[in-house]
C-alpha cells in the first residue's frame, strides 16, 4: 500500500481523486485548510465520502502557517491541488491571497518534498497559464502569457514545479487542466450554476454571447490522468495538457443541458470581463505517449453525470 499525500483534499477536484485513489487501496493523507473561496459545508460534504474509509485520514490546516517537514515525510507521492482557484475573483486586492495560495505555498511545499526526497510531485495547473493563444490546438510549449493574475500565479507556481525538477532532481510534473467539470464542481463554476438556475428559474448571467470555446474536460479524466503522472517513467519537471478532447462553445453546452433537463435556461448577457480568452483548446499528444493518458467521458454523458450529480444535492 502506498502513502499519498493530497494538498485540497476536500475541493472539487481533491476529493474525487482521494475517493479514487481509496477505491484504488492506497492510504491517503488529505490535507484542507477549509479556506472561504467558497462554503466550508460543500467540502465537509465530500469529506463525508472520504472519511468511510479507514485507510483516509484527514488534517485540517493551512499549509501555509505550518512546519511541512513532518507532514510530507514517509509520502510516496504528493498530489497539490490546493490553492486559490478563479480568473473572476483573482483581481484587485484579493492577488495577494492569490500570490500566496498559489505561488508561496508551492514554493514551501517543493522545499519539504525536496528535503524529503518524496519519489514523485504531481502538481495541478490550469490551461490558463496559456493566455490568448495564437494557434490551436494548443502544445505545451507554445508561447504562454496569461492574461489574468489567476493565470500569472499558476504560472510562477508551475515554474517553480518545473524548476525544483531540473535544478534539484526532485521527481516533478505539472498537469495543466482544461476546464474541469463534473460532480462536486464548485458553486461558482459555469455549469454548476448553469444547472442551477435552470432548476431554479433564475437567470443565468452569460459573461459574452456564448461563443467562447472551451476543452471542457471531465473530472473522472482529471483523475484519471493523476494518477498516471503519479505512477509513471517521467522526466523531472514534466508538463502535460489535459484537455477533454471535443472543444465546443458555451452556448452549445447551454443548448445541450436544455436537452438533458428538458428546460428552457433564461440567459442575461453581460460583457465578456477580463481575463477571459475566447478559445482554449489542447494537444495532448504528450499526454497519450507519455502517461499513455486520453480523455474518455463525451461532454454530453458528462453534463448528464453532473446534471445528476446536482439533483441528488437538492
Amino acid at each position: 500500500m502506498k502513502n499519498v499525500l493530497v494538498t485540497g483534499a476536500c475541493g472539487f477536484i481533491g476529493s474525487n481523486l482521494c475517493h479514487s485513489l481509496l477505491i484504488d487501496g492506497y492510504s491517503v493523507t488529505g490535507v484542507d485548510a477549509f479556506t472561504e473561496n467558497y462554503a466550508s459545508e460543500i467540502k465537509k460534504k465530500n469529506l463525508t465520502l472520504l472519511e468511510e474509509f479507514n485507510s483516509f485520514k484527514l488534517l485540517e490546516c493551512d499549509l501555509l502557517n505550518v512546519d511541512l517537514t513532518k507532514l510530507v515525510e514517509g509520502a510516496d507521492v504528493i498530489f497539490h491541488l490546493a490553492g486559490q482557484p478563479s480568473v473572476h475573483n483573482s483581481w484587485g486586492n484579493d492577488f495577494e491571497i492569490y500570490s500566496k495560495r498559489n505561488v508561496m505555498l508551492t514554493q514551501k511545499l517543493l522545499r519539504a518534498a525536496e528535503e524529503a526526497k518524496t519519489p514523485r510531485f504531481v502538481n495541478s495547473s490550469s490551461s490558463s497559464v496559456y493566455g490568448r493563444v495564437i494557434s490551436t490546438p494548443t502544445k505545451e510549449f507554445d508561447e504562454k502569457r496569461p492574461i489574468s493574475p489567476y493565470g500569472v500565479t499558476k504560472l510562477a507556481a508551475e515554474n517553480l514545479v518545473t524548476l525544483y525538477g531540473t535544478e534539484f532532481g526532485l521527481s516533478t510534473v505539472s498537469l495543466r487542466y482544461f476546464t474541469v467539470y463534473g460532480p462536486r464542481q464548485r458553486p461558482d463554476m459555469a455549469f454548476n450554476r448553469l444547472i442551477h438556475a435552470g432548476y431554479t428559474k433564475n437567470r443565468f448571467p452569460l459573461h459574452g454571447d456564448g461563443s467562447q470555446i472551451r476543452d471542457f474536460t471531465f473530472v473522472g479524466d482529471v483523475v484519471e490522468a493523476n494518477k498516471l503522472a503519479a505512477f509513471s517513467e517521467l522526466t523531472p519537471g514534466s508538463v502535460f495538457n489535459i484537455g477533454g478532447g471535443s472543444p465546443i462553445s458555451l452556448r452549445e453546452v447551454i443548448v445541450s443541458l436544455e436537452e438533458i433537463m428538458d428546460l428552457k435556461i433564461e440567459i442575461e448577457e453581460s460583457p465578456l470581463g477580463p481575463g477571459n480568452p475566447m478559445i482554449t483548446t489542447a494537444d495532448c499528444t504528450a499526454a497519450g505517449s507519455e502517461l499513455g493518458w486520453k480523455p474518455k467521458m463525451n461532454i454530453y454523458e458528462g453534463l448528464k453525470a453532473q446534471v445528476l450529480w446536482q439533483l441528488e444535492q437538492a
